[in-house]
């Protein structure tokens, strides 16, 4: 069910993409599964342009949404049942790290939208790239190019040809993921290093836990 939700809800947004953008400047990926040295991300939509890349990460729920940038985790609250899921903006701090990497651009070109395609409210304030509604203006209203036409067609042609050489598979991406989070040398949610630290107020000063180095970005700790 929860699959089914999630396909039908990335097939509502690759219509809406379709629908708000001019085919002519922005090229449309979806499904994207990108590899690097610290496992796999998938992109659920990636559009290419002069103005940058668009990273949309699709949420397909209903009912009230609390949650905050940091927060490790949001919640859904639907006919007065609660139900928690992974900040989504976790996900795509990874993916943009990731696909910078893997395309060799700066990632202040790659922009990251979460998009909330169900009959949903917020019920806490969000960042301005969490949206419920108007998709393809929240894209648009990045009108300065930032990449020249022919590094354009280029990351076209890298992405298209990693497509079409790739065999990743969904299947693969969950077990990279389930083999990121059992790491102790690897952060699972960006992929920076993980380093050993000391917590130094108390309470447990004086404890050692697994820390990433791309903290204060990512603030992701693990037990020893």
């Amino acid at each position: 069910m929860k699959f089914l939700r999630g396909w039908i809800g990335e097939k509502k947004t690759t219509f809406k993409l379709w629908l708000s953008l001019d085919a002519k400047k922005y090229r449309r990926f979806h499904n994207v599964i990108i590899p690097s040295k610290s496992g796999t991300t998938q992109i659920d939509h990636l559009l290419v342009s002069q103005y940058g890349l668009f990273i949309v990460e699709t949420k397909n729920k209903k009912g009230w949404i609390f949650g905050s940038e940091n927060q490790p985790k949001w919640t859904q609250t639907l006919y007065r049942k609660k139900y928690t899921f992974q900040n989504p903006l976790r996900q795509t701090f990874r993916q943009k790290k990731l696909l910078s990497e893997f395309l060799g651009l700066d990632e202040s070109i790659i922009h990251t939208i979460v998009y909330f395609v169900g009959k949903c409210r917020f019920k806490t304030p969000l960042p301005s790239n969490v949206i419920r509604s108007r998709l393809g203006r929240n894209i648009r209203k990045f009108k300065n190019p930032v990449l020249s036409l022919q590094e354009v067609d280029r990351l076209i042609r890298v992405l298209e040809q990693h497509l079409s050489e790739s065999t990743l598979t969904t299947r693969d991406h969950v077990r990279s993921l389930r083999k990121r989070h059992a790491s102790d040398t690897i952060c699972p949610r960006c992929g920076s290093d993980l380093v050993e630290r000391t917590v130094k107020k108390r309470p447990g000063a004086g404890s050692k836990f697994l820390g990433c180095t791309s903290y204060p970005k990512c603030r992701f700790t693990k037990k020893i």
